[in-house]
């Protein structure tokens, strides 16, 4: 005898399925792989070190350990702008040759977390450069909006001037 009731069938999950973190920086959207972000705080001044590169705005010391702290506006050579109340540093836990680290992304604002379905991730189109922008992880449509996922082990991992052990090691 055949079930009357037979149950709904359940779609398997998206295994590329993720959350982001989404953010503005110069009036674009930016994501990042939420499970990466330790911490979101608002802006504060750092301490700053000399000799460093210009994109890094200096160190600041979150419950013991030292985290260097990038402007990614200076990292990706858009317009300097004021910080404002509404800029946050977005603490990541980062993959670098020197093992992980922490380190803080200084950017315009942060909007939300927003689920991120695979269907809805595109390459990165062939740019020229791609050794310049391969930090760029994919593209996604999310509500209307074209978010910027980024790789932030390539954005920080693979930066000569924060590589090793010591990320400000390239500072010297």
């Amino acid at each position: 005898m055949a079930d009357q009731n037979p149950q709904p069938r359940r779609e398997s999950p998206d295994p590329k399925a993720r959350q982001v973190l989404t953010f503005s920086l110069h009036g674009e959207t930016y994501g990042v792989d939420i499970l990466r972000v330790q911490e979101i705080r608002g802006w504060s001044a750092v301490n700053r070190i000399p000799q460093t590169p210009a994109h890094v705005l200096g160190v600041l010391n979150l419950r013991g350990s030292i985290v260097p702290i990038v402007d990614l506006r200076v990292h990706f050579n858009l317009p300097s702008a004021e910080f404002t109340p509404l800029t946050v540093i977005i603490v990541l836990s980062v993959r670098t040759a020197g093992g992980s680290s922490e380190f803080g992304l200084v950017v315009d604002s942060v909007s939300d977390v927003v689920d991120v379905r695979g269907e809805d991730v595109k390459e990165t189109p062939n740019m020229g450069n791609q050794h310049d922008s391969d930090f760029i992880e994919s593209l996604a449509t999310v509500s209307g909006r074209m978010l910027i996922l980024l790789d932030v082990d390539a954005l920080i991992g693979r930066d000569p001037s924060l590589q090793g052990s010591d990320p400000l090691a390239g500072a010297a």
